[in-house]
């Protein structure tokens, strides 16, 4: 077994200690992973808050993960000790199902494994990348460009996945006509994938404050909608609207933004039912759509197509001492745009 130190909470809504786990001696399949970054991820602290219910504490949190190979199983091909790596959201699936053999592991029928908070598939809890090193199959590990520096290709494994996916799913590019409701953590990001696959890009935000980030990051156009006058000037513009927001919506709203056969597609989750009335799509053919991350494979090409084209999310390197902070802050939006744990610092 191996021995790491690692930020743990021990029950729900805790502050994080510092403390050690043992990770699984390395089977034949497995890569050893010393990591350097892991980003925070909204959805961290809805678990550790265990806000969606089923926590299993004490929990490491973390599944957007970047390191460096520290060892190899022996019948590990695709990697040796010294590569650039990544670990996202998931560390196994059943590998034998419709969605698995499409290189969709997110859809798995048995259920995947989730980096943290979960159950493998023999009954033991998973830890995520708040931590120094981590033990994951090679199947679920994917390479880091060089291009890429590792502190700002961890939160690519979470956020930047769940944008790319949706995006060219719903096939973003040129001649489409794509919103992006919000400018945070994966609103940023989107913009920026949506820009780079041709589409026109507007911006959808409750201010106007963010327009000029928005712009730099690759926006054709910019709305506030906080302005009534908004959703007048854009009625049945779109081909595609991403929401990136966890607020609920005001959904007919939004639906009216649709041209004919429009999709509204959910990425962020509010914590409440959305409301909406069936003549918002009946109207128009509209649909409402939502996804989730993306495949190992969609994850591989999603850091390919971000070296290529200089995406990247603008990060705030923290300490490990400063997770708690970073916690609040990111519930006062009080980062732009996504929080980075320097793990040498644990």
């Amino acid at each position: 077994m191996c021995k790491t130190h690692v930020l743990s909470v021990p029950s729900a809504k805790a502050t994080f200690e510092k403390t050690t786990i043992e990770r699984r001696e390395l089977r034949p399949d497995d890569v050893l992973i010393d990591i350097k970054f892991s980003g925070i991820c909204h959805s961290d602290i809805h678990s550790a808050f265990d806000e969606w219910g089923g926590g299993i504490f004490p929990m490491v949190p973390g599944h957007e993960i970047a390191g460096i190979v520290a060892a190899v199983g022996t019948e590990v091909s695709k990697f040796a000790v010294g590569d650039r790596v990544g670990v996202g959201c998931f560390v196994d699936s059943c590998g034998e199902c419709e969605y698995c053999l499409k290189g969709e592991e997110q859809y798995c029928t048995k259920g995947f494994v989730a980096t943290y908070n979960s159950l493998d598939y023999d009954g033991n809890p998973t830890y995520g990348g708040y931590s120094q090193k981590i033990v994951v199959t090679e199947r679920f590990v994917v390479r880091i460009p060089d291009s890429l520096e590792l502190n700002v290709a961890s939160p690519l494994l979470c956020a930047g996945i769940t944008t790319y996916s949706p995006l060219k799913h719903w096939n973003a590019g040129s001649g489409k006509k794509v919103a992006i409701v919000g400018v945070g953590g994966l609103g940023h990001l989107a913009i920026q994938y949506a820009h780079a696959m041709g589409a026109e890009v507007t911006v959808l935000s409750r201010s106007i404050g963010k327009k000029e980030e928005a712009l730099s990051f690759g926006a054709d156009h910019y709305f506030a909608t906080s302005d009534p006058a908004t959703f007048k000037t854009l009625a049945s513009q779109f081909d595609l609207i991403l929401n990136t927001v966890s607020a609920n919506l005001d959904v007919d709203a939004y639906l009216s933004l649709l041209r004919i056969d429009g999709t509204l597609v959910n990425v962020g989750a509010p914590a409440e039912p959305d409301k909406y009335q069936v003549f918002s799509l009946i109207m128009g053919r509209r649909s409402i759509a939502g996804s989730l991350v993306g495949g190992i494979r969609e994850t591989q090409e999603m850091l390919d197509f971000s070296a290529e084209h200089g995406i990247a999310p603008k990060i705030e390197v923290i300490r490990a001492d400063q997770v708690d902070e970073a916690y609040q802050r990111v519930l006062r939006s009080d980062v732009r745009y996504r929080f980075v744990i320097d793990v040498s610092t644990l």
